[in-house]
């Protein structure tokens, strides 16, 4: 990161803890503080753009708000950030990171190996980088849970967008051994899987009527953060109802109990351009199709010998 690394003062009023937000300064980053504190969290907010952090402060002036201007891009950077956090005194009423590079179109093929490898280094080492200098925090103060937040494509490629998948898939399974480690520490890890691009400011115009907001999500991400014990799988749908799973981990996708109807595989659309990829579509409708017929309990009693 750029520059000097900037604190800024804490809010007296702690409530029942902050909510620690990494990745404060991007789009849903944003609306993760503002849905914090508007459900009467403090907030410590964490970005590498101190400007933006200035930016994100005078938008909540006076409300429950510590920026910190950090990165967890390496090892050792988020060691320092847990270092800062420590410093601050104030207890932490569970984490959110809504760590994400900025999605790059192209063809996997068309591109050489280090794009791969630069998009993981953005979407999903940084992610282990906190969680191994975080949790520990959480597990000392018995308090919250870990929430990380992924995007779509990991189910399915998302056309022009294959780096982004593999890394979303990555992050999934991530989630999925954090899941599983953390229970020794008492922590509850999961990831909100958010199988559709985001409907921001942005692309409101062209955006489609399934595309989840900003705040609904955010809103989502601080309830299952501030109350620890609510949801159970490592992977939770974002839009998903469905009773928690009896597994701790869900890592067989195969034992997904939600109705067939509720499988529904991302639209293959450019979140910055205003036309579907119509073809990549109709390949989601087939499988979603063929998942459906494939479940039905009235063909499996056929089936079975």
């Amino acid at each position: 990161m750029n520059g000097t690394i900037q604190d800024y003062p804490a809010h007296d009023t702690l409530g029942d803890g902050a909510l620690l937000v990494i990745g404060a300064t991007g789009c849903l980053g944003g609306a993760l503080v503002a849905s914090a504190l508007e459900a009467g969290r403090p907030v410590i907010a964490v970005g590498r753009d101190a400007e933006a952090l200035d930016a994100l402060r005078m938008q909540h002036a006076g409300a429950a708000l510590t920026a910190l201007a950090a990165t967890v891009a390496s090892d050792a950077e988020a060691a320092e950030l847990a270092r800062r956090i420590r410093a601050l005194d104030l207890p932490i009423a569970g984490v959110i990171a809504a760590i994400r590079g900025a999605p790059v179109r192209g063809r996997l093929l068309d591109q050489p190996g280090d794009a791969l490898r630069r998009r993981l280094d953005e979407d999903l080492l940084p992610h282990l980088f906190a969680a191994r200098h975080l949790l520990p925090m959480l597990s000392a103060q018995a308090r919250g849970a870990y929430v990380l937040i992924g995007g779509p494509g990991a189910d399915y490629p998302w056309a022009g967008y294959g780096h982004d998948s593999i890394a979303a898939a990555a992050l999934r399974m991530l989630a999925r051994v954090l899941h599983d480690e953390a229970r020794a520490l008492g922590v509850h890890v999961h990831l909100l899987g958010v199988d559709a691009p985001l409907r921001t400011p942005g692309n409101e115009r062209h955006a489609c009527p399934e595309w989840p907001s900003l705040g609904a999500v955010a809103r989502r991400a601080v309830a299952m953060a501030t109350s620890p014990g609510t949801v159970r799988d490592a992977v939770v749908r974002f839009g998903d109802t469905s009773p928690p799973s009896a597994f701790w981990s869900d890592d067989v996708d195969a034992l997904d109990t939600a109705p067939p109807e509720r499988r529904v595989a991302p639209r293959a659309q450019d979140p910055d351009g205003p036309g579907a990829i119509d073809a990549e579509r109709s390949l989601h409708d087939a499988r979603r199709l063929l998942r459906g017929i494939a479940s039905s309990p009235r063909l499996k009693d056929r089936l079975s010998p």
